[in-house]
């Protein structure tokens, strides 16, 4: 469920110095003091069709002006009224060029035209979207978030190469964005802090240390290398993005479809509790199964050869909104596991 946009989340060992706190916010103070751009009460221009993504605003507001805020995954953004109001354009242009982008995405870059360079920038910081927004839905509103790299290039185009619009106020801008960082000026004027991905991962290993029968394994203590594969590419591990879930489902069916109880006995249920900042948690403690220790090597054996080939992929899809990269990055992380396989061992040298 996406939260409410005025009420800022807490977030996890947060532990801002004082001094950059209070810089940051005079900074934001003195750096839209004097901008009359704003466009007060104009209704939010409608995007082109797309689906709306099941992915929360963890904090949005607005800023001495401008609208500003942090998607759950951790991407910061400027909502469209915010960044007409740091590039001195209209929203009905932002909203052009955001229909132009879709409409010409496929096309080669071919000159200097504004698409082009939005393009060439864009695809150089990686970013390989075919939409330049992210389109989320808060409170049963449709919301068009354009992540800090976005708002970077649009910056930098109407500072340095459009003669439309007020090129002073982008230029003035984009100087102090690019030497402070806008990602680290909207986390810090949010007294935001990213989740710790680690901290999700590690109190719930605490928390189950003891919690299986001796002669039993879960699964949850078998898959911590494709957690930390998850962490270390950065997807949001949290109470959200539980990949053990999807792996104890697909072992459940296996594990009846292939009657292996008959082989190694029975599977015996144990009280699973999540950590309590965890959403699960209010209905702890969770029913979980055990399985024996004899079926270690057959569990190995389907998590290695069998779930992360054909499983795992179509779990990080389902996570793809989640992650920096998006679709992109969801087939990269699935790829390392079918590269390793078709890899096999070496053969020795004649």
């Amino acid at each position: 469920m996406a939260k409410k946009t005025d009420k800022v989340i807490e977030p996890i060992d947060a532990d801002f110095d004082k001094v950059v706190k209070k810089m940051v916010k005079t900074a934001a103070h003195k750096l839209f003091k004097n901008n009359h751009l704003a466009e007060k009460s104009a209704p939010q221009i409608a995007a082109s069709k797309q689906m709306p993504l099941d992915l929360g605003i963890e904090v949005q507001k607005d800023v001495n002006g401008i609208e500003m805020g942090v998607l759950e995954n951790g991407i910061p953004y400027l909502t469209q009224r915010g960044l007409s109001r740091i590039t001195g354009i209209t929203r009905a242009v932002i909203q052009q060029i955001t229909k132009e982008w879709e409409e010409h995405y496929a096309d080669e870059i071919l000159g200097k035209d504004r698409i082009s360079f939005l393009k060439e920038y864009l695809f150089s910081k990686g970013f390989n979207e075919s939409k330049l927004h992210i389109e989320t839905v808060q409170n049963g509103s449709v919301h068009y978030a354009y992540p800090d790299v976005v708002c970077m290039a649009f910056l930098e185009y109407y500072a340095f190469e459009s003669k439309q619009g007020e090129a002073a106020t982008a230029l003035e801008n984009y100087r102090r964005f690019a030497a402070y960082g806008l990602r680290k000026f909207i986390y810090e004027a949010l007294d935001y802090t990213p989740s710790d991905s680690w901290k999700f991962f590690h109190d719930r290993v605490s928390l189950l240390k003891d919690a299986v029968p001796t002669g039993y394994f879960s699964v949850f203590h078998e898959i911590p290398g494709m957690v930390v594969d998850l962490i270390t590419a950065g997807l949001t591990v949290n109470e959200k993005t539980v990949p053990d879930i999807s792996v104890g489902q697909h072992w459940a069916r296996h594990w009846k479809a292939d009657d292996l109880a008959n082989d190694f006995g029975d599977r015996v249920p144990y009280a699973h509790n999540y950590p309590s900042y965890y959403s699960q948690a209010t209905s702890n403690p969770q029913d979980a199964n055990a399985y024996p220790d004899a079926a270690l090597p057959e569990f190995r054996r389907w998590f290695k050869t069998e779930y992360l080939l054909t499983k795992f992929p179509t779990y990080l899809l389902t996570k793809a909104s989640v992650l920096p990269g998006g679709k992109a990055e969801a087939i990269k992380i699935a790829s390392m596991y079918q590269s390793k396989q078709l890899a096999g061992p070496k053969k020795k040298p004649s």
